[in-house]
């Protein structure tokens, strides 16, 4: 799941150094991780974004969803790239995210972070939504099985439509092209 929040940060702090943020993203993966990610208004750098990530979450009210981090991911003009796109560093972290509202509803309206890094650096944000409904996708991870069986069907498909081409170039009459057509695909 993927769902993106648009506000302000009235806070946003990396080792007191204060930023601006405008919005936010929530995952969860088929794994059980989940992350806030935050792209910092950064004048110095247009591709820093912090994650806050973790596997253990709870929801004790419909309304408050808390997801312990146990790691940082942070993403920056100096980090190494691939297919053009900066790696995330990953920190071992502690902290906690705590989020009001409900994706099922599409509404949220806060959502505060607060880690802390092995080195000590301190990651911090609070996020008030502007009360715009939130967009929320489903990603779904390709069975493997299930492509590998619809290439082998498309593959037949494909040979059926050159054997029926292949018909019509040599002029097969519409009686015989059946047999044709199946002679041809067995070849």
């Amino acid at each position: 799941m993927f769902a993106s929040m648009t506000g302000k940060c009235g806070m946003l702090k990396i080792e007191e150094r204060d930023f601006a943020c405008t919005s936010i993203a929530f995952s969860h993966s088929p794994g059980g991780r989940s992350g806030f990610t935050v792209p910092l208004n950064d004048p110095d750098d247009a591709s820093h974004i912090v994650t806050f990530s973790g596997e253990n979450s709870k929801r004790e009210q419909d309304n408050l969803y808390e997801l312990s981090i146990d790691r940082m991911l942070v993403k920056s003009k100096d980090r190494p790239k691939v297919d053009g796109l900066p790696l995330p560093s990953v920190e071992p972290a502690a902290g906690v995210c705590k989020q009001v509202g409900n994706f099922a509803q599409q509404k949220v309206s806060s959502v505060a972070c607060i880690a802390t890094v092995e080195n000590g650096k301190k990651y911090e944000f609070q996020f008030e939504s502007d009360g715009s409904p939130i967009k929320v996708r489903l990603i779904r991870v390709a069975d493997s099985a299930v492509e590998e069986q619809r290439t082998k069907v498309l593959a037949v498909h494909m040979e059926q439509l050159k054997c029926r081409q292949l018909a019509a170039v040599q002029g097969i009459l519409p009686r015989d092209r059946t047999a044709f057509i199946l002679q041809c695909m067995e070849e």
